[in-house]
């Protein structure tokens, strides 16, 4: 040739293992020379090669406990978790940070403690708490939109404000029925789009409501846990229906025809659940999108028994944690290694390479004004609370993302836990130093009775045993030991994971709550924790 070009395609270019774009490059010759080697440039894929790499969805369940299959309970109906297990990561050292609804959900979208975060308790009705507004520069859903993510929510909210905690998209759906809400996400996953995207999946099972199950025969009728009664089925659900008798009793609860006939409703509801998450996982794969989604699956805090739900007791902060990451070789495999509900932020911006690792927050971190940039402020908005004397550059969560690939590889070595409002009525702060060996819990405020939230206190499975008096037994304890706490709570958890026996009291131990009272300290410094200062002055 005597003149033009030669074409030549250059190489593929991956970023973060995904195909990206690929080079152009020609040699233009001029005479029968050539005269240069020219850079052409990026030749983008057609969206329909990037499309919908690396999504992420997020699914929380309210107040769930690890009564699943695959964490060894035999009588779970979960063949859908079981089958995400079998083919990502099961975690067996999960915890929620705080056995709350609210506070929980503050902390899973924000990677921050919720004593820092600022929503110390629910946020619907009076109770009124919700996140400070500067929390924005680190809430999940707007850094996975700045960072090129479509982004929508479903179900179960329960967070504020909602210009922190903003997804692009809000879906409806019954909260109660996860194969409906899986429907309603069917064009949003299925969508024709350049981006990736983010999806915050929340039911509202098996959280308590619905009413009492009039058929059972009991004086305290059981609660139906979203279920309908009469055994009647929700819309695409094939119901699932417990034997009381069947059930396994957990140690912290009473062994009564009470409890029983709980614990079969809320089995129905978990069942309903998994039926859901297999919906959902199908549209996934009919969508051919299966293999490029990060899927999640945990619970905001344990179930809804007392004992459990709103105690920093195990069963209140330990929680099912199911991770398939597709892009990971290694799968059907479990890791003991300690991780917390902090750390579900950070880990999902690392997957979507939007976490900067070197100082824990953000990539292009952007501060609050950046977000509400065209909100008008009024004449002494200086006034307003937006951020409690806090930074709001860095999460406390670390990711957990090596994990999924090397499962054997640890994470923390303690993690820190709290508890200060439920209902607003239910003032009792706690905090809570955890590790392999040893958990230690500070009641501060300890010389109140315990505050019941209202829907457990009206529980047949408490009521049953409260009503006999304050010597009745009530899982491993008296009513009277549930209602009135010491002050320090010292467990062994390698031989005691019932949690049975405090060694506070115990001068064999003396050293050991030593070194676990300043463990706390400690924590409580690193973190901000304003009732640090409760060591200082009580």
């Amino acid at each position: 040739m005597r003149g033009g070009c030669l074409w030549g395609m250059g190489g593929v270019v991956k970023v973060g293992g995904d195909l990206m774009a690929v080079v152009l490059y020609g040699r233009a010759v001029m005479k029968g020379q050539v005269s240069c080697l020219f850079f052409v440039g990026w030749l983008v894929l057609s969206s329909s090669l990037i499309a919908n790499e690396r999504n992420v969805i997020l699914f929380v369940t309210d107040d769930q406990s690890t009564t699943i299959g695959c964490y060894g309970d035999r009588v779970a109906v979960t063949p859908n978790m079981d089958a995400l297990a079998r083919d990502g990561v099961l975690f067996r050292n999960a915890f929620a940070t705080t056995a709350s609804c609210s506070a929980s959900r503050s902390v899973i979208m924000s990677g921050l403690h919720n004593h820092k975060n600022g929503q110390y308790g629910h946020q619907h009705h009076f109770h009124k708490f919700e996140s400070y507004r500067n929390v924005v520069s680190l809430s999940l859903p707007r850094v996975m939109a700045q960072h090129g993510y479509r982004t929508a929510q479903i179900g179960k909210y329960h967070v504020a404000p909602e210009k922190v905690f903003h997804y692009e998209t809000y879906l409806k759906g019954n909260s109660r029925n996860a194969v409906q809400m899986a429907e309603q996400c069917r064009e949003f996953i299925t969508a024709k789009s350049d981006k990736p995207f983010f999806l915050y999946f929340a039911t509202s099972d098996p959280h308590r409501g619905g009413g009492k199950d009039r058929n059972s025969k009991s004086k305290l009728k059981p609660d139906l846990f979203g279920n309908r009664p009469n055994k009647q089925n929700r819309q695409g659900i094939k119901e699932v229906f417990y034997d009381p008798g069947k059930v396994p009793v957990p140690s912290f609860l009473s062994d009564t025809t009470e409890t029983r006939e709980e614990l079969a409703q809320y089995y129905q509801s978990c069942s309903r659940i998994d039926q859901g998450l297999g919906k959902l996982v199908e549209i996934l794969k009919q969508a051919g999108v299966y293999d490029k989604t990060l899927i999640i699956f945990t619970s905001d805090h344990g179930m809804a028994f007392a004992g459990a739900k709103t105690t920093v007791y195990e069963p209140g902060l330990r929680v099912p944690f199911i991770v398939r990451n597709p892009y990971v070789k290694k799968r059907g495999v479990e890791t003991k290694a300690l991780i917390s509900h902090v750390d579900i932020t950070p880990s999902i911006l690392d997957f979507a390479s939007a976490l900067d690792p070197k100082t824990s927050g953000p990539k292009n971190w952007r501060p609050a004004s950046h977000y509400f940039a065209k909100e008008k402020t009024a004449k002494g908005a200086k006034q307003d609370n937006h951020h409690g004397r806090n930074q709001f550059k860095k999460y406390h969560g670390r990711s957990w993302l090596p994990i999924l690939a090397n499962p054997k590889q640890e994470h923390h070595r303690d993690i820190f836990a709290s508890h200060t409002f439920h209902e607003i009525q239910m003032y009792y702060p706690m905090r809570v130093v955890r590790d392999h060996k040893y958990k230690l819990i500070w009641n501060i405020a300890h010389p109140l009775d315990y505050p019941f939230a209202s829907d457990l206190w009206a529980a047949s499975s408490w009521q049953a045993q409260y009503q006999k008096g304050m010597n009745a037994k009530y899982g491993q304890k008296t009513v009277a030991q549930y209602i009135r706490r010491d002050k320090f709570e010292l467990f062994d958890m390698t031989n005691d994971p019932n949690e049975t026996k405090n060694l506070a009291n115990d001068p064999d131990y003396a050293e050991v709550l030593k070194r676990y009272k300043e463990k706390l300290k400690k924590l409580q410094e690193q973190l901000e924790d304003p009732w640090r200062i409760k060591w200082r002055y009580e």
